[in-house]
C-alpha cells in the first residue's frame, strides 16, 4: 500500500511510520517546506498558509490510504484564548488543506483516517460511552467536532473517512506517561483529585495496530481507539506504582492542578471523566494485545523506543 501520513514526526506518527515501513508499505510523509527531507516520499505543505506543493501532489498521484495526525499538542501549555485558537486552527486548517489536496490529486485516496480524540464526548462521569454517544459541550468537544467535520467532505469523493477518537496513549516514549514516570519512580506519584474519574487508555502498540486495522478494513465513521477496559484514576495510579515497585500515597488536589495548568485545561482534560468503549473496533474483529491497564502499563514502562512492531 501507498500510505500518506501527516504529523509523521510526532509521538504516534513516528511509531506509525515505523510500523508501516516494517510491513513493507510505501510511506509518503507530509512535511514543512523548510524540512530537509526531499524525494518521492514527501509532500511539502504549510497548513497555516494553506499551501501545498502542486508538483509533489502530481508526482505522487494518489494513495491507498492517508492517516492525518497533524495538530498542536493539547496539554503542552496553559489554554489562553490565543492557545485555544491555535489548537483549533492547527487541526481545522490542516484538515481543510489536506482534503482539498487529496481531492485535486489524479487518484486521491480511498481511505482517510483522520485524527480526533475522546474529548469529543466531554467529561461524562461514569456514563459508558461508545461511538453512538453524542458530543459533549466543552472546548475539547467543539474542537473534535469541527476537526471531524473538516474531514467528512472527502466522502463525496467516494473515500471512507474514519475519525480516530484516540484515548490516553500510554508509552514511555511520549504523551502523559512520559511526564508521569519520573515522579512515580521517585515515589511521588499519586491520584489526581478524588481518583474516581474514569480513564480510557490504549497502549502505543495497540494504537498503531488499530490505525492499521482501520485503513486495512476501510472503516468509515467514528472509531474509538481505547482499550476495552476503562479504569479509574485511582486504579491506574495503583497499577502504575505497583509496576514500578513504588508506593503512591500522594493525593494531588484539583485546586493545585488548576493553579499549575489553568482551570480549563485541568478541568476539561486532566480531570475529565471518560468511560469510553471501543465498540467499532471490537465488532470489526480487532483483538487487543493489551486489553486493560494491568497489561498496558508494564508494556508501556518497559518500552525501548517509540517505534514498535505492529504485527
Amino acid at each position: 500500500m501507498r500510505v500518506g501520513v501527516t504529523g509523521s514526526t510526532g509521538f504516534i506518527g513516528s511509531a506509525l511510520v515505523g510500523a508501516l515501513r516494517e510491513r513493507g508499505d510505501d510511506v509518503v510523509r507530509f512535511v514543512r517546506p523548510s524540512s530537509p527531507a526531499q524525494g518521492d516520499d514527501v509532500i511539502r505543505w504549510d497548513p497555516a498558509a494553506q499551501h501545498v506543493d502542486d508538483r509533489d501532489l502530481q508526482r505522487v498521484s494518489g494513495f491507498d490510504a492517508v492517516v492525518h495526525l497533524a495538530g498542536a499538542g493539547i496539554a503542552d501549555r496553559r489554554w489562553s484564548p490565543a492557545r485555544k485558537e491555535e489548537l483549533l486552527r492547527s487541526r481545522t486548517a490542516s484538515t481543510t488543506l489536506l482534503v482539498a489536496a487529496l481531492a485535486s490529486m489524479p487518484a486521491g485516496t480511498s481511505v482517510l483516517a483522520s485524527g480526533s480524540a475522546i474529548g469529543y464526548y466531554g467529561s461524562r462521569g461514569g456514563e459508558q460511552l461508545d461511538e453512538s454517544s453524542p458530543a459533549g459541550h466543552d472546548f475539547l468537544a467543539r474542537l473534535c467536532t469541527e476537526w471531524e467535520a473538516g474531514a467528512a467532505g472527502l466522502r463525496e469523493r467516494g473515500a471512507a473517512v474514519a475519525a480516530l477518537r484516540t484515548g490516553i496513549v500510554l508509552d514511555d516514549a511520549g504523551g502523559a506517561l512520559k511526564k508521569q514516570l519520573p515522579l512515580f519512580r521517585l515515589g511521588l506519584g499519586g491520584t489526581l483529585s478524588s481518583g474516581r474519574q474514569w480513564l480510557s487508555p490504549i497502549s502505543l502498540v495497540d494504537e498503531v495496530r488499530a490505525i492499521l486495522w482501520v485503513i486495512d478494513h476501510r472503516l468509515d465513521g467514528p472509531v474509538n481507539l481505547v482499550c476495552p477496559t476503562p479504569q479509574t484514576n485511582k486504579d491506574f495510579t495503583k497499577n502504575l506504582a505497583a509496576s514500578l515497585h513504588r508506593r503512591a500515597v500522594v493525593k494531588i488536589p484539583a485546586v493545585a492542578l488548576k493553579a499549575v495548568l489553568g482551570r480549563q485545561l485541568a478541568t476539561e482534560a486532566v480531570l475529565a471523566s471518560q468511560r469510553v468503549l471501543p465498540r467499532r473496533l471490537s465488532e470489526s474483529g480487532f483483538v487487543f494485545k493489551h486489553p486493560d491497564g494491568p497489561s498496558i502499563i508494564p508494556a508501556a514502562i518497559h518500552a525501548q523506543s517509540a517505534v514498535k512492531t505492529a504485527k
